[in-house]
């Protein structure tokens, strides 16, 4: 394939005052974004705002609006999709030269890298379905994935399979190996905007303009559960680092949160001013961060259920935004042709230790009745660094050793209570394990006995 090594134009973002200038930070509560009510958001880390997001460099190189972002595993690459029917692959490394991938013969309107980086693929308004191996070559195999336009691919977190979305109203699933068709799944009667798989492959969420989200078995290749609470075309729809929920962005300017085990709505957000396009989980799975027509970026704060920052920098419609895989970096791109990377700033602690921290020592307290200091958790905005959080949790203070032996039995109770949860949960899963193997079960003597 016909490839093109260019020199981007990115620049360090702290010279550049137009950037600092659209920083607006935000704190209020929104009327049903309420804390996530169930373990499923208390991830393995914690990601506290630790300073404002920053502009680190910004790229020129599209001729048209861009419509898709994707960080590489190791986030050296940054790859986007535009109207202007190339595929970009930027180099994170300052003064390094990008690829330009030119074979599709229409706009290219998604972009995702494979989960190991080896290879990245592309969908396109040619119908068509791209697999190319992201360096100086540029190589590419193509086959016609849908009858319309394809509007999303994503890969398996195995790296085996990978799934596309279609105007042709149908999701379908392919082997990454030779790109063979696995099978299909139609049941929306409009455009599929958006289709993932989830972290544990096992399930497949789509977006469409039939103003539905649809969750999908991948085994049965069944929809689980339809989400009508949308009152436009759903234009994007990710899954919760966790599994556990799914986050739908909708023309009606709103962003939805569901539990995919309760089908309930979690939360409800209406930031936007415009048509929200596309959004990202932060790998902690406590922040969110969304694109909209209405020319902003926004990060929401999932465990308040507020919104922290607005990020002003694209001229017209911000079209698409990614986190990268460790969370360090998030990237957008606009209908003004530039790709911009941000850092997020966020302080990542590891959850476990941030729990070992806050519970009392094995042992009982002295006489002296000393115990280390438990540094609360900062609310968003208010940030700490990780040094700061446990230079001060050294530092001892007295209390009566009444207290602390009430301490000690809450923390206690608080253990068996986070115990409990999980164990409920593993027999949930159990439950619904044999309950689809009843089903199934069920289906085939059923099928045997119809003469």
């Amino acid at each position: 394939m016909e490839e093109e090594a260019i020199t981007p134009t990115g620049t360090e973002g702290e010279g550049n005052p137009s950037y600092k200038e659209g920083f607006q930070k935000k704190g209020s509560v929104l009327d049903l974004g309420k804390p996530l009510p169930h373990p499923g958001f208390t991830h393995l880390t914690l990601a506290l705002p630790q300073e404002d997001p920053s502009l680190e460099r910004h790229f020129k190189g599209h001729r048209d609006a861009v419509t898709s972002v994707d960080f590489s595993l190791n986030t050296k690459q940054l790859a986007s999709g535009s109207m202007d029917s190339c595929l970009m692959v930027w180099h994170m490394k300052p003064q390094s030269r990008a690829y330009r991938f030119a074979g599709h013969k229409d706009a290219v309107t998604c972009v995702n890298f494979s989960p190991s980086g080896h290879l990245l693929a592309s969908g396109s308004r040619d119908k068509t379905v791209r697999i190319w191996v992201p360096n100086v070559k540029g190589e590419s195999t193509v086959f016609r994935a849908h009858t319309a336009t394809v509007r999303s691919v994503h890969f398996c977190s195995d790296g085996q399979s990978f799934v596309t979305a279609s105007d042709d109203k149908t999701v379908k699933v392919w082997s990454t190996h030779r790109q063979k068709f696995l099978f299909s799944l139609s049941q929306h009667i409009n455009w599929v905007r958006c289709a993932k798989f989830s972290p544990d492959g096992r399930l497949i969420v789509s977006a469409s303009d039939d103003k539905t989200v649809k969750l999908w078995d991948k085994t049965s290749r069944e929809c689980v559960h339809s989400y009508c609470e949308h009152g436009g075309f759903v234009t994007y729809v990710d899954f919760h680092p966790s599994g556990t929920c799914i986050a739908a962005a909708g023309m009606d300017n709103t962003v939805k949160v569901w539990d995919v085990r309760t089908h309930r709505l979690l939360q409800h957000y209406q930031l936007h001013s415009a048509a929200v396009n596309a959004l990202s989980f932060h790998p902690s799975g406590n922040y969110l961060v969304t694109a909209s027509s209405d020319s902003t970026l926004k990060i929401l704060d999932l465990m308040e259920g507020r919104l922290l920052y607005t990020l002003h920098g694209h001229q017209g419609p911000a079209t698409t935004v990614a986190f990268s895989r460790t969370g360090e970096y998030f990237a957008s791109g606009g209908s003004d042709e530039q790709v911009m990377v941000w850092k997020s700033n966020f302080d990542v602690v590891d959850y476990g230790e941030v729990l070992r921290k806050q519970r009392p020592p094995a042992t009982r307290a002295s006489s002296s009745g000393t115990l280390p200091e438990v540094d609360p958790l900062v609310p968003p905005g208010r940030g700490r660094s990780q040094e700061s959080m446990q230079s001060q949790s050294q530092e001892p203070v007295s209390m009566p050793q009444s207290l602390t032996s009430t301490l000690e039995h809450i923390v206690g109770q608080l253990d068996v209570l986070t115990q409990t949860v999980s164990i409920l949960e593993q027999r949930l899963t159990l439950t619904e394990d044999k309950l689809k193997q009843c089903l199934e079960n069920q289906q085939l003597i059923m099928q045997r006995t119809t003469p």
